[in-house]
């Protein structure tokens, strides 16, 4: 009886050790979610321009928390020009010319707002809603694995010969920077333009390594939250709140660092099938890159993406859930130390995946907390998953399942006005004591 007791205090002391220093979902000693995120976003008056942004600035600008700035139409920052924002600046895009902010090749912006003073990008409509305008779109000089260098002139129905240059992105630059993002929020952005182009809430296109982007917000994105074409890019502390696409998406051979954000995606707020908390793509068609150059590596570490649905099964039953994460064929993901929170099911793999130990080796999912999905990891069109789950389900994984709702599961999932989306932590630390310790 001393034996089985001692056992049983030695277990739960370990697993407490344990998850003391590893975490697992978005970590934090406070809830770094306060003061600066929004999550009912169209409540707030953000008050009338005083100050109009239009065509391209080709001088240094800096824009101040004491107006209010109104994107007309397409604007451009310059090569060679910097961009400064205040803390508290506000800025929004017009509704009627789809407006839209991009920081070309060469140029910086400067936006570093303060925990306690986010700077602001939203809509002017007085009732906002998704895809109200364009977004936030940073061009950088960093590498892509497409021919010949890229261009998103196609986003811009009426754009002035002048500024084609202002479009293209692509280069050799690894250690490039575009500037800072910290404490952002981009509000209903994510237009759509044509059948086959959109606007995302923001778009980082060959952008490097030197650029420093934590701390931003993309709330209710008529499309994509945020996307990365190509580059080389480190981003924390992360937010996609009901993007109507995929909450963050990689592609086209971007070597990617994520770490401690979060998706937090509503069925009923969702585009359709297609679109997740995370997709993982080295391209959307083979002819379109060079695979001489780099694939997509990512690297995902304490991530959390939950489903709010109040009542998934019936939201699985119409339909209205899918998988979280999606990775396409010759991409690498490296996940660690992540929560998968109701969905159907956690992972699908490209069905060009081949199960074996080579490809499985560069599709990682380690020290993972998946909770009440309808399923865990499966390769596309094919319900057999019982490779994918004796290699993944591995004790060298440390992988976790449980089922549980989000009340059980976060500490205040439901509280919108200070919603803290941590891991409880003795629900994790219950469904994961070493049972056979105890049963000795």
């Amino acid at each position: 009886m001393m034996k089985n007791i001692t056992q049983i205090i030695l277990a739960i002391s370990l697993t407490f050790s344990c998850f003391a220093q590893q975490e697992k979902g978005i970590v934090g000693e406070v809830n770094w979610l306060n003061n600066w995120t929004q999550f009912k976003s169209n409540k707030i008056d953000y008050g009338e321009p005083t100050q109009i942004l239009a065509g391209t600035i080709s001088e240094d600008a800096l824009l101040k928390k004491s107006e209010v700035y109104l994107l007309l139409g397409s604007v451009f920052v310059a090569p060679g020009v910097t961009l400064t924002i205040e803390p508290g600046s506000v800025i929004l895009g017009d509704y009627k010319t789809n407006g839209s902010l991009t920081i070309a090749r060469g140029a910086q912006i400067l936006a570093e707002g303060k925990s306690t003073d986010p700077i602001i990008f939203t809509s002017n409509r007085s009732i906002r809603k998704t895809g109200d305008w364009g977004g936030l779109i940073i061009l950088g000089d960093a590498p892509i694995n497409r021919y010949g260098s890229g261009s998103v002139a196609n986003f811009y129905p009426n754009i002035s010969p002048s500024d084609y240059g202002n479009t293209n992105y692509g280069g050799d630059e690894i250690l490039g920077s575009s500037g800072v993002l910290r404490y952002v929020r981009i509000e209903c952005a994510g237009k759509r333009v044509s059948q086959d182009t959109y606007f995302n809430g923001l778009l980082l296109a060959s952008v490097g390594a030197g650029t420093e982007i934590d701390h931003i917000m993309v709330s209710n994105a008529g499309e994509d939250g945020i996307e990365i074409w190509g580059g080389n890019i480190s981003m924390s502390n992360m937010v996609s709140y009901r993007s109507k696409g995929t909450d963050f998406k990689f592609n086209y051979g971007t070597t990617s660092i994520i770490s401690n954000s979060l998706a937090v995606r509503s069925p009923y707020a969702s585009n359709g099938s297609g679109d997740r908390c995370l997709e993982v793509l080295s391209y959307h068609k083979k002819e379109e890159v060079d695979f001489e150059k780099s694939k997509t590596s990512l690297d995902a570490n304490n991530l959390t993406f939950l489903n709010s649905s109040k009542d998934l099964e019936a939201a699985i039953k119409m339909n209205l859930v899918h998988e979280a994460i999606y990775v396409g064929a010759d991409a690498e993901l490296n996940m660690s130390k992540s929560v998968i929170s109701g969905f159907n099911p956690a992972v699908i793999l490209d069905e060009n995946i081949r199960v074996n130990q080579g490809n499985l080796e560069k599709i990682r999912f380690e020290e993972m907390y998946f909770n009440n999905c309808n399923g865990n990891i499966f390769v596309e069109n094919n319900s057999n998953n019982d490779d994918l789950e004796n290699w993944y389900g591995n004790r060298v994984f440390f992988n976790v399942y449980s089922k549980s709702n989000n009340t059980e599961t976060f500490i205040a999932a439901d509280n919108y006005k200070r919603p803290d989306y941590r891991l409880r932590i003795n629900k994790i630390i219950a469904s994961n004591i070493d049972r056979d310790a105890i049963d000795d």
